[in-house]
């Protein structure tokens, strides 16, 4: 009787133990080789205006985009919303530091603004980039698109208001060197949704 179970026993765990293997290599058949995921990453940046950005940018989160042009679009506009969430802390204290001309707070203040309506459109893009579904397709990616692209101008509007010859030169490199490279990361990230958007097509 207890060899009877023995046997038994054994027989599931050898069941068990077969199931286990298929269930992992199921698992390793759908894992993508980080090489592939890095040259997918490099591929697509090479259609962005500024590539050596858009690839450092994204190098990081190569385990999540793997090699679907759904998931780099949506990460790059992770990024960007990361960083002008960034920026638009730092330019909030730069605002009220001592010894700034009234012309300089107004156009921190203005950029300020111009941030927070970039921070907006792109949550709204993150959002529907995570909802796109094939009968709305055309409609959603117009939206992102729209969104991205209207963000790129606030950002633009921003930088300009640091051109002027009155402003503290100092103030003026460190607020439009960083505007500049959110700008960067906002076209990298539309061109990204536009190739999305050519690939879907």
């Amino acid at each position: 009787m207890a060899s009877a179970f023995s046997y038994n026993s054994f027989g599931f765990l050898l069941i068990l133990v077969a199931f286990s293997s298929l269930i992992n290599i199921s698992s390793a058949g759908r894992q993508i080789d980080p090489k592939t995921s890095i040259e997918f990453i490099r591929t697509s940046c090479s259609s962005t205006t500024y590539p050596k950005l858009c690839y450092e940018s994204l190098l990081t989160q190569a385990s999540m985009i793997q090699t679907s042009p759904q998931l780099i679009a949506h990460a790059a506009l992770n990024v960007t919303l990361s960083t002008a969430k960034s920026t638009s802390a730092l330019m909030v204290k730069l605002a009220k530091s001592q010894g700034l001309k009234p012309t300089e707070v107004g156009a921190m203040q203005d950029c300020v603004e111009e941030l927070e309506d970039t921070i907006d459109e792109l949550r709204k893009s993150i959002s529907e980039m995570g909802q796109i579904k094939g009968s709305n397709f055309g409609l959603m990616i117009n939206d992102v698109q729209t969104w991205v692209s209207a963000a790129l101008t606030d950002e633009n509007t921003c930088a300009d208001g640091f051109g002027g010859k009155n402003m503290n030169g100092s103030v003026k490199t460190a607020v439009r060197s960083k505007i500049v490279t959110i700008a960067h990361l906002t076209s990298n990230a539309l061109a990204l949704v536009n190739s999305y958007a050519s690939f879907h097509g």
